[in-house]
């Protein structure tokens, strides 16, 4: 999950969270999280209006004055409010224990399926003290055969029944995922192969050293990437010892080190049904989707709840770390300790507050404010945008872009400037209203398709979070009040003590070389 700084799509994550095949994701800007939701795409239509008498002559037209087109546009003024009905939700567990959320779904004939284990890159260290890349590694291992079938039987019997399968580890989260058809012909082998991972994985010797092998040369290439170089910094030095700061896919020194028995360990001790929760939506009846739950839970032996992560310790005054990269661009990611995930409606409401100040503020599109100043005013960058990744811990706050090596510190002074202004004066009443009518307006694209809604499900069910957290989403946009959004956004950031963290050719902080 590299990303070039961070990006628009992360944008409403805050309000609900690759080197292939054996990179996985890399989760270096980790998302958490509400919700994977879309933004809404505003499609002008015309009036129909055609004909000579309608247009005005070029010569008539004075190019000096302002565009009133928008102060007498009054198509919306009695438009309805927005209903939303969210998808309902039904709840059970598996005689293993295992919590369900399902939602059916019969317009189309697939079922998308996602099983979710507290299981990942975080707990490396609980196998081994030199083994950062396990969860990775074992995410990796399980699509490449069973027991039953070798890793050619395997990815021709998925490929033969057209389904996707895969697994995948990031900081928190360990999933296994499959989207089939929904007749039984297709989707009951598609269980078997699903369990056969997950019960029986081979974890063989060679593939294991192939994997290591090529999961080396990406790590060697990813030097070459100032992207990836900032994130790895940033989460290194805000993380310190904790569990959030080594990458997910391990290390060029701590790959070498991981083996089968250690796949094994973390297989036993993590993906058990005492550690999971599991997310189905499709065309399926409630009967069939609690027969099911049970095909895919029933082997999983039932082993403990992974521990309570550690909290990480902020930062308490500001960090600057150079990079040196033979490049004409300077990428800067900077930053601090943010939010967990919020459970109680209480903290859900001020992290709701947050979000739609941070919109206002760090947004992705063209009305933030440090987009406006920083891109269309200076001209610094062609981007920017920040955004927070709640996690079971304290996730990051990030803010990145790219500029030329010249402006690097002039760009940093300028989106400090902006942050500071925003903390002092606060958003307006105005920027308020239009967010809040973005957030509302864009939610329903969130649950638009079977994938979308599945990724909610798993979300709140990991996260242990109500039903009516989704139910009640538009209700918490409605009631944010500006005086608690500026509050919220003082209390949260404190860009004085902010991580900075440049990658480029000339240091910024060096003021002789940066001239």
């Amino acid at each position: 999950m590299t990303q070039n700084t961070i990006l628009k799509a992360k944008k409403n994550t805050a309000l609900v969270s690759s080197i292939k095949p054996t990179f996985k994701r890399l989760p270096y800007l980790s998302m958490g999280l509400f919700l994977g939701l879309t933004t809404l795409t505003m499609t002008a239509q015309a009036d129909g209006i055609t004909g000579e008498d309608y247009r005005t002559q070029a010569s008539a037209v004075d190019v000096n004055a302002p565009i009133a087109a928008l102060s007498k546009l009054t198509s919306l003024d009695n438009a309805k409010p927005l209903k939303v009905t969210v998808p309902k939700i039904q709840q059970f567990k598996t005689k293993a224990g295992v919590p369900v959320l399902f939602v059916p779904t019969t317009a189309l004939p697939i079922v998308d399926i996602d099983l979710r284990f507290n299981a990942g890159s975080a707990r490396d260290g609980s196998i081994s003290s030199t083994g950062f890349g396990i969860a990775n590694m074992t995410a990796t291992m399980l699509e490449q055969g069973s027991k039953r079938l070798d890793e050619n039987e395997f990815t021709r019997a998925v490929e033969t029944l057209g389904i996707n399968l895969g697994s995948s580890a990031y900081k928190d989260i360990f999933t296994v995922s499959l989207r089939s058809l929904s007749d039984d012909k297709h989707l009951l082998p598609a269980i078997d192969l699903m369990t056969q991972m997950l019960i029986e994985p081979s974890f063989n010797e060679q593939i294991l050293a192939r994997n290591k092998a090529r999961l080396l040369v990406g790590l060697q290439q990813q030097k070459q990437d100032p992207n990836s170089l900032a994130s790895l910094a940033f989460d290194k030095a805000l993380y310190g010892g904790h569990p959030y700061a080594h990458p997910s896919v391990g290390t060029l020194e701590t790959v070498p080190n991981i083996t089968r028995q250690q796949l094994i360990d973390f297989k036993n001790r993590y993906l058990v049904a005492a550690n999971a929760s599991l997310s189905m939506t499709g065309n399926l009846t409630l009967a069939q989707a609690k027969k099911l739950a049970e095909n895919i839970t029933a082997g999983l032996p039932t082993g403990q709840a992974a521990p309570i992560l550690p909290e990480p310790k902020p930062l308490t005054k500001s960090q600057h770390i150079h990079i040196p990269f033979p490049s004409t661009q300077t990428t800067v990611l900077m930053g601090q300790l943010g939010d967990k995930r919020a459970t109680d409606p209480q903290a859900q409401q001020k992290q709701t507050s947050f979000a739609v100040g941070n919109e206002v503020l760090a947004g992705g599109d063209f009305n933030a404010r440090l987009m406006t100043e920083i891109r269309q005013n200076l001209g610094y960058t062609y981007g920017i945008s920040g955004s927070m990744s709640p996690m079971l811990t304290r996730g990051p706050y990030q803010i990145g872009f790219s500029t030329r090596n010249d402006k690097a510190r002039a760009a940093i002074d300028a989106s400090l400037d902006v942050i500071n202004n925003t903390l002092k004066n606060g958003i307006t009443s105005t920027e308020m209203k239009l967010t809040t009518d973005n957030l509302k307006n864009s939610f329903p694209m969130g649950f638009a398709s079977n994938a979308g809604i599945n990724g909610l499900l798993g979300m709140m069910n990991f996260y242990q979070l109500s039903t009516s957290y989704l139910s009640n989403y538009v209700n918490r946009i409605e009631q944010v009040k500006l005086a608690e959004v500026n509050q919220t956004l003082r209390d949260t950031l404190k860009p004085d003590d902010f991580l900075i963290v440049t990658v480029g050719e000339v240091n910024p902080w060096d003021k002789k070389a940066a001239k």
